[in-house]
């Protein structure tokens, strides 16, 4: 077992200074590997059951037999790991605006990162998601990349409303979404992850572009609390 704490690495970014630390759960006697924006938790091992429930979610509704996913936000990797877990999955393409996220898994520093660094059909990309989606799909990724997906999940933001950085308001307009749809095969999916109840508003712009949406709530045991803890998965279909 691990030392009680532990501070894998501390960075200024231009958003705030971001730390990995690892330390004992005493009760449960597993480590925990916690990522911090400032004050901000952006992701705890201890709770991963939304992460992967946003991967499950979206490709469960791909109907494709290959599939190329874009992933907007690495974290801790539990979404990555959970779409490469799809026998169809030909390509995991993550984008990461933080190049010491793509570090500490290229140093093996949190527990997924030799799992995801190994795997030749998961590639990392250093570079700002809602930049690069708004640049649209011949320009934002550029030519080492698909050009459509056959889904689009994000775990950037705490929810459409709570964002880790107002320049990030915009991927949530009417606009914002019809640039996203742009990088979809027909029939393609957006999934979303939010740490909020499902917000009619952002549904709404949802259904002003997609040919589908829903807001699935997804439960899962706080063991800090000793109640269940919700987050919600956006799902919208070309």
């Amino acid at each position: 077992m691990s030392r009680r704490f532990e501070e894998l690495d501390r960075r200024s970014t231009p958003i705030g200074e971001i730390t990995l630390r690892r330390r004992l759960e005493p009760t449960l006697q597993v480590d925990v590997y916690e990522m911090k924006l400032g004050d901000e938790f952006l992701m705890s091992s201890l709770f991963t059951a939304s992460e992967t429930a946003l991967a499950e979610l979206a490709l469960g509704r791909v109907d494709d037999a290959s599939i190329d996913v874009l992933v907007g936000g690495l974290g801790l990797g539990y979404t990555a790991r959970t779409a490469l877990q799809d026998p169809r999955v030909r390509s995991v393409w993550v984008v990461e605006a933080m190049s010491e996220v793509i570090e500490w898994h290229r140093r093996h520093l949190v527990p997924l990162g030799r799992e995801l660094t190994s795997d030749p059909r998961c590639r990392f990309v250093h570079g700002d998601f809602f930049e690069r989606v708004a640049a649209g799909p011949e320009a934002g990724f550029g030519a080492a990349l698909p050009r459509r997906f056959h889904a689009v999940v994000v775990d950037i933001d705490h929810s459409p409303r709570h964002l880790l950085h107002a320049s990030h308001a915009r991927l949530y307009t009417t606009r914002g979404l019809a640039s996203v749809a742009a990088l979809l095969h027909p029939g393609g999916v957006f999934a979303l992850w939010s740490d909020a109840s499902p917000d009619p508003g952002f549904i709404a712009r949802l259904r002003d572009v997609f040919e589908s949406c829903e807001a699935r709530v997804v439960g899962f045991p706080n063991f800090y609390t000793g109640q269940e803890s919700t987050s919600t998965v956006y799902l919208a279909r070309c």
